[in-house]
């Protein structure tokens, strides 16, 4: 698989449970705190190409595929 990037922030769940999954899987991933880095939510949307309201938000390589949620249904679609 390709390198995973996660977008978070610090005390959210959502972010945190995308780690582990990626860790537990074993994955090339890269998590990037948007307030530590400074990305404002317009820099994010400019990233992902569309209004985002909540983070994380997930790319596979460059392909942005949602948060948690979407990340984990593709993980498991996947058989990864």
């Amino acid at each position: 698989m390709q390198r995973v990037t996660i977008f978070g922030r610090e005390g959210c769940g959502f972010c945190v449970r995308a780690k582990e999954l990626c860790e537990s899987k074993e994955f090339n991933y890269r998590y990037i705190d948007i307030h530590r880095e400074g990305i404002s939510k317009a820099d994010l949307e400019k990233t992902v190409g569309k209004p985002v309201e909540t983070v994380p938000q997930i790319f596979i390589g460059q392909t942005h595929v949602g948060g948690y949620t979407e990340f984990a249904k593709h993980v498991e679609q996947q058989g990864l």
